[in-house]
């Protein structure tokens, strides 16, 4: 009789999300630019990144909702409320990263909940596969729009901006396209068909 060993990121492949809506979060915004290096302000890729996501999960069918669509500031306790008062969803905050160090590259999602890590690993697992810079992985974290939600819920960042070779990629409309198409494969791959 062989013996069959599932590492614990197949199972989690197998598991999978009920949702009928994506309420998708540009993050910061207005008064608060975020990261700034490079010659890029965070908010402006994030909001860019965040209106492409919501055209191809539109084009697949799943109803959208953002958080913000302007250069506005918006709390983080609002974006929260905002994304509780959807049924069925699930929460996406997109970001772009910042370092001292500078030589760090590549994407990164956070989650809070265990229903978190499984959107998490299928948005991680798109971006490693599709986007040139690849995934640094998935980690917890308690970032306050993770822990005031109360839907599987995920922090994507996108890259780091602090990194000039990652920078040059992230200013070109392309390789933001290439991101969001990651997101929504990662959003498609982990919902229960």
């Amino acid at each position: 009789m062989a013996l069959i060993i599932f590492s614990a990121e197949v199972v989690a492949a197998a598991e999978t999300l009920r949702f009928s809506h994506v309420v998708i979060d540009a993050g910061h915004g207005g008064k608060d630019g975020g990261s700034v290096w490079n010659g890029l302000i965070e908010k402006k890729l994030c909001l860019d990144v965040a209106k492409r996501v919501e055209t191809a999960l539109k084009a697949k069918g799943i109803a959208t909702h953002m958080t913000r669509r302007t250069d506005t500031f918006v709390e983080l306790d609002q974006r929260a409320r905002m994304a509780n008062r959807v049924p069925s969803s699930i929460f996406l905050s997109i970001h772009f990263n910042g370092s001292r160090t500078t030589l760090i590259s590549g994407g990164e999602v956070y989650y809070r909940s265990s229903r978190g890590k499984i959107l998490a690993t299928a948005i991680s697992r798109s971006i490693k596969s599709h986007v040139t810079g690849g995934s640094r992985g998935i980690f917890p974290a308690d970032f306050k729009v993770l822990r005031e939600t109360r839907m599987p819920a995920v922090l994507v960042e996108c890259g780091y901006i602090s990194n000039k070779r990652e920078a040059a990629r992230c200013a070109t409309p392309a390789h933001r396209q290439k991101l969001a198409n990651a997101i929504v494969s990662g959003v498609l791959a982990a919902r229960s068909k």
